[in-house]
């Protein structure tokens, strides 16, 4: 099948690939529509690799995707031909002590989509376990659908939160992760989110949401707007998902005594850790990689409307102009946060 594929660090190509295509009784067939480009396929593009995983033969990118089905399994009852899904893009062992524990997000054996060696979906069909895929209510569209993935990330956080009703949180980084947590966590039940960055593009966007407050760190010290914002205490959750080793400075300066530090940004370089400054709050620090068991309850908060990812697409594009797009993505312009590919003609 025609793919987007990663040759080798730094070179894509649309060409011909083969990939794997038997389907099974529990598995259902998708033809993809609208696929989004998300920062780990980037940084696999510009470095070949993150961290452990490195690209050593050509792989197909792209996870976050919708689509329809177009075959089902002998076994499949919840899902029929011509449904309109999106895809889990992580299938873990449901054997395994991970997944028994609920866990299956950190499952060592599991295989996700765009993660070496495992290929994505950037191409016209793929085979997906049933169990995995899910059927959208008709208010969502494929865009959004494709969306529901890296909103997934956003619930993980604001369950690893234990968020209280009424909790303030702020949220370092204001890239498409970022915004995903911030919503998630409104929803979840704070009463506003504080959300900083140093692009003033995406702080406008941010800014278009009853309940996020957005902070330009360009302009004014994170630390005193927390603290007039929480009259000197603090916020009750502290989200870091820039990945920015310069954000961990400011982690524990802005979170209230007792307070939680929810890390959600993937550092790229080596990070300073005030150990001191958390154990003297008593902070909770809790970690998030991907999720488990939230993508179906994702999903549904989109489709009730009380989250709209929709100002967060800044272009999509053609199949044809995969290259482009990635090329574009690469670029990091500050106006960009969410870019999307459709596959369907």
């Amino acid at each position: 099948m025609r793919a987007l594929v990663l040759e080798r660090r730094g070179e894509l190509a649309l060409r011909d690939i083969d990939l794997p295509s038997e389907m099974g009784a529990d598995d259902v067939r998708i033809a993809l529509h609208t696929v989004g480009i998300c920062g780990s396929d980037v940084h696999y593009y510009t470095h070949g690799r993150i961290g452990s995983f490195v690209v050593e033969a050509p792989m197909v990118l792209g996870h976050e995707a919708s689509g329809t089905v177009i075959a089902v399994g002998s076994r499949v009852r919840h899902l029929a031909v011509g449904d309109r899904v999106c895809m889990e893009p992580g299938i873990p062992d449901l054997a395994s002590r991970a997944s028994k524990l609920g866990l299956y997000n950190v499952d060592p054996a599991v295989r996700f989509w765009a993660t070496p060696p495992v290929h994505g979906v950037l191409t016209a069909e793929t085979v997906h376990p049933a169990s995995f895929t899910f059927k959208l209510p008709d208010a969502v569209s494929f865009a959004e659908a494709a969306m529901v993935e890296p909103f997934a990330v956003g619930m993980q956080a604001a369950a690893r939160a234990r968020i209280t009703p009424g909790d303030v949180a702020v949220v370092i980084g204001c890239g498409p992760i970022g915004i995903m947590v911030a919503l998630a966590a409104l929803a979840g039940g704070c009463s506003r989110v504080l959300i900083s960055d140093v692009s003033a593009p995406k702080l406008a966007v941010a800014a278009g949401y009853d309940g996020l407050v957005p902070i330009d760190v360009t302009r004014e010290s994170l630390r005193d707007r927390v603290a007039a914002e929480t009259t000197g205490w603090g916020a009750d959750i502290v989200f870091e998902a820039s990945g920015s080793p310069r954000a961990y400075a400011d982690l524990f300066p802005v979170l209230r005594p007792g307070g939680a530090v929810v890390l959600v940004g993937l550092p790229v370089e080596p990070i300073q850790f005030d150990v001191n400054a958390a154990i003297s709050r008593e902070a909770r620090v809790e970690t998030v990689f991907r999720y488990a068991n939230v993508f179906d309850r994702a999903l549904a908060l989109i489709a009730s409307g009380k989250v709209d990812l929709k100002p967060l697409v800044s272009a999509t594009f053609a199949f044809e102009d995969s290259v482009a797009a990635f090329q574009r993505a690469a670029q990091g312009r500050p106006e960009d946060i969410k870019l999307q590919i459709r596959v369907a003609p």
